[in-house]
């Protein structure tokens, strides 16, 4: 009896062993730990945040900052010409720090970017605060600059909130499909990428104006509501863009063309795309952190 119980304590002993710090299964965990947020956020990232900041900080004081002069005398700055303005801003903010961020510069845009993996989810509260805060500053600094109006270019629905809501809904959807076709497809013609995205946004902005004010992004809304403390209808300038910019990024990959899917490649930016494009040349990029307009 004695015999068998010390056989079975030796087998217990000789098959139950004390966790080894350094075996692989203990040592690899912090260091799969560290390579998941290294992949997450690469070294380069907080250069993508800033760049966000300064692009909305832009598009909209220019994007509001026209609207409200427009309102506060047209005769100096017109509906049109605002309209125009506010798709100016995008097309040179697409080439200036799209080959950084990406030009966002719009949470709906974003979110539907990464519902469709081209933005990691990790990116997007940081992105989305990014670009918040740029379009808070520029709110602030417009409310200073125009007093004593109180015109900062804030949009709130001129008809019903049902027509609003569809209108931001489709001119949201429109500006990023475009986005997609030009930015993540590699059949697609990239020379003039940045001024298409810029057209969409000026002819949505035509189009919408009357009636929704024409934000397409609930940033632009946003910050001019939280400068002049006005929030009515606010909701719809989140369910609208929001809503219309997922389904956009979802319709496009429905009908993109894998059948013929070119030279691989993984682009930073539309900007980056052009000067490939202008260059004959193509690179193959890591589809990991792909991050476009």
């Amino acid at each position: 009896m004695d015999g068998t119980s010390q056989n079975t304590l030796t087998f217990i002993t000789s098959t139950i062993e004390a966790p080894n710090p350094t075996s692989p299964e203990v040592s690899s965990s912090p260091r799969l730990s560290l390579s998941t947020i290294s992949q997450a956020y690469p070294p380069g990232f907080p250069r993508k945040v800033f760049a966000e900041v300064i692009g909305t900080f832009l598009l909209v004081f220019v994007g509001s900052g026209s609207a409200g002069l427009s309102v506060i005398d047209e005769t100096r700055v017109s509906k049109l010409g605002a309209s125009i303005a506010g798709g100016l801003i995008v097309t040179v903010m697409i080439y200036s720090i799209g080959h950084i961020s990406g030009a966002h510069m719009n949470p709906a845009v974003s979110l539907a970017f990464s519902a469709v993996r081209h933005l990691p989810w990790p990116q997007l509260p940081f992105y989305v605060a990014a670009q918040l805060t740029g379009a808070i500053s520029a709110s602030y600094t417009l409310r200073e600059l125009l007093e004593p109006s109180h015109e900062i270019g804030q949009t709130s629905p001129a008809g019903s909130h049902i027509q609003a809501l569809i209108m931001e809904m489709v001119t949201t959807y429109t500006m990023v499909f475009i986005s997609m076709a030009v930015a993540t497809d590699r059949n697609a013609t990239g020379q003039l990428s940045g001024v298409a995205v810029g057209c969409s946004v000026c002819i949505a902005s035509i189009v919408a104006g009357p009636i929704s004010g024409g934000s397409m992004n609930p940033a632009r809304t946003l910050g001019p509501a939280i400068a002049i403390s006005s929030y009515k209808g606010l909701w719809l300038y989140f369910v609208g863009p929001i809503t219309g910019a997922v389904l956009a990024a979802w319709s496009y990959n429905v009908i993109r063309d894998t059948e013929h899917p070119g030279f691989p490649f993984s682009l930073s930016s539309l900007s980056f795309k052009i000067r490939q494009s202008i260059s004959g040349t193509e690179k193959v990029g890591q589809r990991g952190h792909q991050c476009l307009v």
